[in-house]
């Protein structure tokens, strides 16, 4: 009898791990020409990209046993909300006629920017893991998971890890979208999703596109890495800069600190709005992930004359306070004379009025 349990479990398991390795999750491969374009990269090296930086994934003292320990079996009290997360309903099908952009919680938000609609790392999946129910996204008072989404005429991916490309959320979105804007290795994804080639584009750093005469995207460093399976690094991550004939927005997608923040300013800025990772942060892994005491220098970096703290409040990620990242960030705005925006999730910011004040929601929450 003992045997064949082991057996039945046994064929479980190896079930299970072909379920995944086969799952279409997981994206697509990488050859014929995208994979040439790859390799012409300067930032592409020995067959995976590199950062500006010598980017360690974790610090030296730090080994990945101990840090799943803490994750597993030390678990913070207060890594989730009790309560649901207060949340405003906006109808996205009749936005207003100004510019504007709506946070959706972590790094997801739609912005309308000189009459289209760009729609930046939708997650919409209750969870931001391929492990069913292993990151389960908290409850809010308004599920834009069931949302019905206009028409987005531009996708933007800063990279393809799961918090920030759900494979359920843009297989859903794939008859809405008009282009994706993602950076080079990543459309390799969508296309085994069912996106066409010629929706995709894909770009290395410094790399620039006109989405209209007085409209130019440019993809920008971030310090990070990627990958959905097993290997690390073999798509690229991203930072993007918008420049429009009103304004100059810097979306962050995840990053550490680095010089990056420093040329991209000089290049770029000064920037009206300039959108931050602000969350899912440890001090074992701050090379990759910025910390609270280095999100000042960010700003003065990029020359930004307003802050969007986002990379928070729906997924737990790290073993930070839930609420810790939006109250160092409030506490720093304050101390620094930083404009910090912080809308509760679905609360519309308008560009014509980034010198709004927007109360400490999250100080009302257990």
């Amino acid at each position: 009898m003992g045997w064949i349990i082991l057996g039945a479990l046994l064929i479980v398991l190896i079930s299970g791990v072909l379920y995944y390795f086969v799952h279409p999750m997981f994206g697509g491969s990488f050859k014929g020409a995208r994979l040439e374009r790859m390799k012409q990269s300067p930032n592409f090296k020995n067959g995976v990209f590199h950062n500006l930086e010598v980017t360690p994934s974790l610090k030296g003292d730090v080994n990945m046993v101990s840090l799943l320990w803490d994750f597993l079996f030390n678990k913070n009290p207060h890594l989730k909300p009790i309560n649901v997360l207060p949340a405003m309903e906006c109808d996205l099908a009749h936005l207003p006629a100004d510019d504007v952009l709506i946070w959706f919680g972590h790094s997801s938000y739609l912005l309308k920017l000189d009459g289209k609609l760009i729609l930046v790392d939708p997650v919409f999946s209750p969870n931001a893991s391929p492990i069913p129910g292993s990151n389960k996204a908290f409850k809010m008072s308004v599920d834009y998971a069931t949302m019905v989404f206009p028409k987005i005429d531009y996708l933007f991916i800063s990279h393809d890890h799961y918090d920030h490309l759900d494979y359920e959320t843009v297989v859903k979105l794939r008859d809405k979208v008009g282009r994706v804007i993602c950076g080079l290795g990543v459309g390799a994804h969508f296309e085994s999703w069912g996106y066409k080639s010629d929706q995709i584009i894909e770009g290395d750093w410094y790399d620039q596109i006109k989405l209209a005469p007085d409209f130019q995207v440019t993809f920008t460093p971030a310090r990070h890495f990627s990958g959905r399976r097993f290997t690390r690094n073999n798509t690229l991550w991203t930072s993007f800069v918008l420049k429009t004939s009103q304004y100059t927005i810097f979306l962050g997608g995840d990053s550490g600190y680095g010089k990056h923040f420093k040329k991209i300013g000089d290049q770029f800025g000064p920037f009206d709005l300039a959108i931050l990772e602000n969350g899912q942060y440890n001090d074992a892994w701050h090379y990759i992930h910025s910390l609270p005491d280095e999100w000042a220098a960010e700003t003065k970096d990029l020359k930004a004359q307003a802050i969007l703290p986002v990379h928070s409040s729906k997924f737990a990620l790290a073993m930070h306070d839930w609420k810790e990242p939006m109250e160092k960030f409030y506490e720093t705005a304050n101390k620094e004379q930083i404009t910090l925006l912080t809308p509760k999730i679905g609360e519309m910011i308008h560009f014509n009025r980034l010198d709004t004040v927007y109360a400490p929601w999250w100080r009302e929450v257990n």
